[in-house]
C-alpha cells in the first residue's frame, strides 16, 4: 500500500504541474475525462468552480471487473485507494472528501474536492 501511495502521490504531482492552472475545476475536469477514457465510468459533475469539483461517480466498470473477478476488496486496494494519495500530490492546499465508493457497495462514489480556506489572520 505504502509503494502504491508514493507512485499515486508522484502521478497527483505530475497532473497538476502539466497542467500548469491553478484552477482546481478545471484541473479535476479533465482528469474525470481520463479516468473515464473507453466507458470505464460514468459520472454527473454536481459542481465545478474554480475552488471546487464535485462529481458521483454512477457506474464504474473498474468495479464490475473486480466484482467478476471475485475480488472487491482488492478492486478497492489498487483502484479507490489511490484517490487520495493521488490528490496530495496535487498540494496541500487540495482536500478530497468520499464518503462512499461502488466498489464497496455503494451506488455512486461521492467524490468532494475543494481548495482549503486559508487563515488570513484578520
Amino acid at each position: 500500500r505504502k509503494a502504491l501511495s508514493d507512485l499515486y502521490r508522484r502521478y497527483g504531482e505530475q497532473w497538476w504541474q502539466s497542467r500548469g492552472s491553478s484552477d482546481l475545476g478545471g484541473v479535476m475536469a479533465s482528469a474525470f475525462n481520463t479516468f473515464a477514457a473507453r466507458d470505464a465510468m460514468d459520472y454527473e459533475v454536481v459542481k465545478q468552480t474554480p475552488d471546487a469539483f464535485e462529481a458521483n461517480v454512477t457506474t464504474c466498470r473498474y468495479a464490475k471487473f473486480y466484482k467478476e473477478l471475485g475480488a472487491p476488496e482488492l478492486g478497492f486496494l489498487l483502484t479507490c485507494s489511490s484517490d487520495f494519495p493521488w490528490v496530495e500530490g496535487l498540494g496541500a492546499d487540495v482536500q478530497l472528501t468520499r464518503t462512499q465508493t461502488i466498489m464497496q457497495g455503494a451506488s455512486h462514489c461521492d467524490f468532494r474536492y475543494a481548495l482549503k480556506k486559508r487563515d488570513t489572520g484578520s
